[in-house]
């Protein structure tokens, strides 16, 4: 996956978060469902940074950023901040 290609994909999850917030607010969601899905698009998107940040990283110092492959979830979403 291409850096355009997760600026992509990072925009249309950000797209799907607004969605899911406004029908969540509309009632047309319950807070479960909101919950769940949102839960899983949070993941999504920090993957995606975490991807896209690892290959410009690489790239900076000389790496392949093709090379980089995105880490597990589990992975991910323990990372200190």
């Amino acid at each position: 996956m291409d850096d355009r290609t997760l600026l992509t994909r990072i925009g249309e999850l950000v797209d799907e978060e607004h969605e899911l917030r406004t029908r969540f607010t509309a009632g047309q969601l319950s807070a479960d469902e909101e919950h769940a899905r949102l839960g899983a698009v949070e993941e999504a998107l920090d993957q995606c940074w975490d991807l896209l940040r690892r290959r410009r990283a690489a790239r900076e110092t000389g790496g392949d950023a093709d090379a980089v492959a995105p880490r597990p979830t589990g992975e991910v979403e323990s990372y200190l901040q």
